[in-house]
Formats: structure tokens, C-alpha cells, sequence
């Protein structure tokens, strides 16, 4: 198989989709690696490193595109790549297609096969190839929300550790999965007042487990949440429903009585945001003010830490890349059903049923397609 690896063109991402390791397992194997020129400078990657691991450096997006069996990249495709894209052509990548109708659309209009990282689930519920970046975001996000809480980025001037004989700053984290644990473990290291929310019981029994009565777990319902949001300095928004768009729990009326000069992170921004006043940002204009409460909304956060989300990413996203340039495209999915579950679109079709039912799209088995 020929796989391609592009630059990424979104604002101020860095990652690419394979490093150099990565390559060389490919071409031991006999598969051909494409590697757009200068596709990981941004994470300090040189194209002599991919070209001694075995890769063929080529000069644009349309000719790697246009060659390659299957493309292998961080983020979705933007407008500009909409016309490489083909019938037959495996897009891997995180696609987070249920609140982007558009993309999409054209993603059908093209017949791709789109297999997408954060779609892909094991039988214990798990997200294999979204836990690093949600790891990484998890982590930033608290960081972040103490940077624009300072008087000079707009924020209340709160330390969110506190020091002797102040009370320290409150940080309410909306969901109790891997973004949420990795941000209430920076906000207990710093010090921080930290309640987290979630609806699965099991999730919050080991919360408590770990941080014990260093963190405030509460079910999530909206009284719980109205209170917590009501009373905290910063808001982490980190609900994830697999495939479908994140539940809006934040509503515009519980952001106006936010105290004012507080920050809400929005981690699930990519899947359509928690917040009814969420919307995309970008990390050359991260943030925009709703009611006096300071938000920050961009999509791929992990991009800045481009050479650890690159690393953190490969180790993940490989295997499945590696089975697919095996074994092609019918015979991987026909052998893993949770690399079926990362299928999203197939030639014109919706196959992932949370895509469908947020877009109010029609859904198609893939096993039906595969076999009708």
C-alpha cells in the first residue's frame, strides 16, 4: 500500500501524522511512505530524517493525494483539501464529523473511506487512539485557565493554589473520563479547589479513589452543575459522547452568573462544545468574552505541544495503520470489529450511528455495505 502523510494546513497545528519510526516500519514491510516536504518541521521532525527511515519526500498536497492508497494526518480536512480528496481513498484522522454537517458532505459527495482516531473503541469503553491527546488537553487545559485568570489577560487576578491565609481558586470539571482526570490531576498538583462532575457512577468512584478527599466528585445533573459552575473560577468543559456532538450542560444563563473575570476552557469543542456559549477558536485568537466570563475554545489544543502530541499520537494510531496497509481496507475491518467502529463514511455513506443521529443524517450499517 501507498500511504501519504500531508503537511496539516489548520491554523497553528504542528503535529504531523507519523514520525520516522513509524516509517521505517512501514517500508520494512514493503508499504510506500509519501511524506509532504516539511510535514514535521513543525515538531522539529527534518524530511532527512523521514528520507533515511525510508520515506519518498514529495513537494505538494495534490501529488501526495493523488498517489497514495491511504492518507494518514492529524486533522480533518479543510475547505482547500476538499478537491484531493476521491472515491476509494482511506482519510485516517481524527474527522470529529458530528458537528461539521459540511465536511461531511463532502466527504460523501467524494466517496471516501473515512476512518476516524476518536471513533474507535474497545470493548471496555476505552478510546485507544484519543486518550493521548486527551491526556495532553486534560493537562493544558488547567494551565491555560490559569494563565487567562491573571489581571492582565482580562481574568479575576486569582492563584488558583491559593497561599497562606487566602482561599485558593475553584475549578468545576465537567466530566469524569480521561480529559477530566488528567485536568484534576495539574488542578489537586497546584493546589486548587477541584469538583468534578459526571453521570457514571463507577467513573466518580474512581475519581475518588485516586484523589480522595483532595477532589469534590458530584453526579452531574443541573442543579449540581448550576452551583458548581456558579461558584468557580474556572470551567473545564470535558464531556465526550464517542462519534456524537457533546451535550450543551453550560447554558447561557448559568454563564451570566459566573463571577466575572472567570474562564471557561472548553476541551469538548471538538465534538461541538459543552457550553450553549462555546464556539470554535483558533490559538492565534484563542479567546472571546460572554458576559464578563473569558472563553477558550480551540479545537486542537495538543497542537501546540506539537513534538509530545506527535510522539504520543504515533504510538497509538500505528497499529491500525499498519493492519490496514497489510491486509487493505476490507479484510482489517472484517478482523477487528473495533477498527470497523472508527469507520465513519464509506463510499457515500454514513456508517458511524452517532454521526448520523447528530448530523440527522441516514445511517447504513458497514457490515452492509461490506456485504450486501
Amino acid at each position: 500500500m501507498i500511504v501519504g502523510v500531508p503537511k496539516e494546513i489548520k491554523e497553528e497545528e504542528y503535529r504531523v501524522g507519523i514520525v520516522p519510526a513509524g516509517v521505517r516500519m512501514m517500508t520494512e514491510k514493503g508499504h510506500r511512505v509519501l511524506i509532504q516536504k516539511d510535514a514535521g518541521e513543525g515538531c522539529r521532525i527534518p524530511d532527512s530524517e523521514y528520507r533515511d527511515a525510508g520515506a519518498e519526500i514529495v513537494e505538494s498536497a495534490a501529488e501526495l493525494y493523488l498517489r497514495s492508497d491511504m492518507v494518514m494526518k492529524v486533522k480533518e480536512p479543510l475547505k482547500e483539501e476538499y478537491p484531493y480528496l476521491r472515491e476509494g481513498l482511506i482519510l485516517y484522522a481524527y474527522l470529529h464529523l458530528a458537528p461539521a454537517p459540511e465536511l461531511t458532505a463532502a466527504l460523501l459527495e467524494r466517496g471516501v473511506i473515512g476512518i476516524a482516531y476518536e471513533t474507535i473503541q474497545l470493548s471496555d469503553g476505552s478510546l485507544p487512539l484519543l486518550t493521548p491527546m486527551s491526556e495532553v488537553a486534560g493537562r493544558m487545559a488547567v494551565q491555560i485557565g490559569a494563565h487567562y485568570l491573571e489581571k492582565t489577560q482580562g481574568g479575576r487576578g486569582v492563584l488558583l493554589g491559593g497561599v497562606p491565609g487566602v482561599s485558593r481558586g475553584r475549578i468545576t470539571i465537567l466530566g469524569a473520563g480521561i480529559v477530566g482526570r488528567a485536568a484534576a490531576k495539574i488542578a489537586v498538583g497546584i493546589g486548587a479547589e477541584v469538583h468534578i462532575l459526571d453521570v457514571d457512577q463507577r467513573r466518580l468512584l474512581y475519581v475518588d479513589d485516586i484523589f480522595g478527599s483532595r477532589v469534590t466528585t458530584l453526579f452531574s445533573h443541573v442543579d449540581n452543575i448550576r452551583y458548581s459552575v456558579m461558584h468557580s473560577h474556572l470551567v473545564i468543559g470535558a464531556v465526550l459522547i464517542p462519534g456524537a456532538r457533546a451535550p450543551r450542560l453550560v447554558t447561557r444563563s448559568m454563564v451570566s452568573e459566573m463571577k466575572h473575570g472567570s474562564v471557561i476552557v472548553d476541551v469538548s469543542i471538538d465534538q461541538g462544545g459543552t457550553c450553549e456559549t462555546s464556539k470554535p477558536t483558533s490559538h492565534r485568537h484563542p479567546t472571546y468574552v460572554v458576559d464578563d466570563v473569558i472563553h477558550y475554545c480551540v479545537p486542537n489544543m495538543p497542537g501546540i505541544v506539537a513534538r509530545t502530541s506527535t510522539f504520543a499520537l504515533g504510538n497509538t494510531t500505528l497499529p491500525y495503520a499498519l493492519m490496514l496497509a497489510e491486509y487493505g481496507f476490507s479484510e482489517a475491518v472484517a478482523s477487528d470489529p473495533f477498527l470497523a467502529g472508527g469507520v465513519n463514511v464509506y463510499k457515500g455513506k454514513v456508517t458511524h450511528a452517532g454521526v448520523a443521529e447528530s448530523l440527522n443524517f441516514e445511517h447504513t450499517a458497514l457490515r452492509d455495505l461490506l456485504h450486501g
